[in-house]
């Protein structure tokens, strides 16, 4: 078998988010399981995380999810503005003491979302959606609320009593290397952790994500506004609509929800200033852009459905828009790569790292698709760059092996393909990995 053709149909697809939460719950973290009090109420609730190991979830899975939607926009002052609402909002909220951090990312589709110890991330296509500062605070506000009751915590509880367990990782076949992330439904991991919230679980979190905003000084019909836009985005473009609220169709009652605790409970925090003209100050460098998220969008749209005709002027109208644009240059590339087009894909990805050299996923497609093109050397270049970033992904690791042999550096190959079959025993690349470490008298 020919290594180098065969490293070429292989590339590494993740574990959702929420297998991942379930494996460090389940094993990588601890095995306690048991009632708690809740933070948000007098009541208990089945937990199967202590605050403790909901911060080390954080830390382990977090970055990779970020690194997945394309890494924080890179401006200062964008992603501080993000934080001082955040802040204001989460000094108002049950657990203040969590390490709430906040970050703007350059994913094109609509959602935000948090880990259980409180990283958050939201995406530009979202962003610069918003009318003022009351929307974004009912935004922040509601996955504050998911932090505050505990809600992945108590879906941890709930997955170790049914016995929910996880799989390793996986590599699977792709003619490009990179085809698995054409299709939306998997790009879009944020989207499978928050699929297993409940109905309660979404209404308990506009709830308090409402009272945070109101406690903090926004008017309460900011997260009326909120819901409004995602119920117009429902009818509007329901293809890039993988947010909080689509996992369960309630958009409209929510809406109402919120409605009518604004003209009830919380009416006199209505005439309060929205901030409209504080958050247009603060977002103007993202919504000049606008034009380039909104083309990215239609690419990625036209890439799930296997349009790759529609999905280039998509991407090629967001580049002559914004050249220097990280995520269209990337998506641009995965594109071409899909469509076998692996010489020019290249040259887009090459193109991402230039534009932003400390994100990741740009530096692992430069290195497939140069193993695609037959250049070990490139190929090892870059992975070995993207393990630095975001080390602890055992196909890179395999992929790490696979340049290395080809560059005739057998005893370094023969130190990736054991550190792979350390993580991994099963599938192609293991047999392959052993077969080579058999073949060179490494093992018997």
């Amino acid at each position: 078998m020919d290594h180098q053709a065969f490293a070429s149909d292989l590339f590494h697809n993740r574990i959702t988010r929420r297998q991942v939460l379930w494996l460090l719950g389940a094993s990588a973290l601890s095995a306690a399981s048991g009632c708690a009090t809740s933070p948000v109420g007098s009541g208990s609730i089945l937990v199967g995380m202590s605050e403790d190991e909901e911060k080390a979830v954080d830390r382990k899975v977090a970055p990779q999810q970020f690194s997945q939607d394309l890494g924080p926009v890179q401006d200062a002052p964008l992603n501080q503005y993000l934080g001082d609402v955040g802040r204001r909002l989460h000094a108002q909220s049950h657990r203040p003491q969590m390490p709430y951090s906040y970050r703007v990312l350059n994913a094109n589709y609509v959602n935000a979302y948090t880990f259980p110890g409180g990283a958050m991330g939201v995406t530009r296509g979202i962003l610069v959606d918003l009318d003022d500062e009351a929307e974004l605070a009912a935004l922040l506000g509601h996955e504050l609320g998911h932090v505050n009751a505990r809600h992945a915590a108590q879906r941890q509880g709930q997955a170790m009593v049914a016995s929910v367990a996880a799989t390793g990782i996986n590599i699977i076949g792709s003619a490009a290397g990179f085809g698995g992330l054409t299709d939306i439904g998997t790009q879009l991991g944020a989207s499978a952790l928050l699929s297993s919230y409940s109905r309660d679980n979404e209404r308990e979190a506009d709830a308090l994500g409402q009272e945070y905003m109101v406690r903090a000084g926004y008017p309460a019909s900011g997260m009326v506004g909120l819901q409004q836009l995602l119920v117009n985005q429902e009818k509007e473009s329901p293809g890039m609509l993988q947010t909080m609220f689509s996992t369960h169709p309630m958009s409209r009652e929510r809406r109402d929800t919120a409605k009518q605790l604004a003209e009830t409970k919380y009416a006199a925090s209505n005439g309060r200033d929205k901030g409209r003209e504080r958050f247009m100050d603060n977002t103007a460098s993202l919504r000049r852009i606008k034009p380039t998220i909104e083309a990215c969008q239609k690419g990625e749209v036209a890439m799930s459905r296997k349009d790759y005709g529609k999905a280039e002027e998509g991407f090629r109208t967001a580049l002559k828009a914004t050249p220097r644009d990280y995520a269209a240059n990337l998506l641009f590339a995965k594109c071409l790569s899909a469509q076998d087009k692996d010489a020019q894909a290249l040259e887009y990805a090459r193109a991402a790292t230039t534009i932003y050299p400390q994100e990741a996923q740009a530096q692992k497609l430069v290195g497939v698709l140069a193993l695609a093109q037959k250049d070990p050397g490139t190929a090892y270049e870059h992975l070995d760059r993207y393990d630095r970033l975001m080390p602890g992904d055992a196909g890179v690791t395999f992929l790490k092996g696979v340049s290395l042999e080809g560059m005739g550096r057998r005893q370094e190959a023969a130190n990736q393909y054991a550190a792979y079959l350390k993580r991994t025993q099963k599938g192609q690349a293991a047999e392959y990995a052993y077969s080579r470490l058999r073949g060179w008298g490494y093992v018997k």
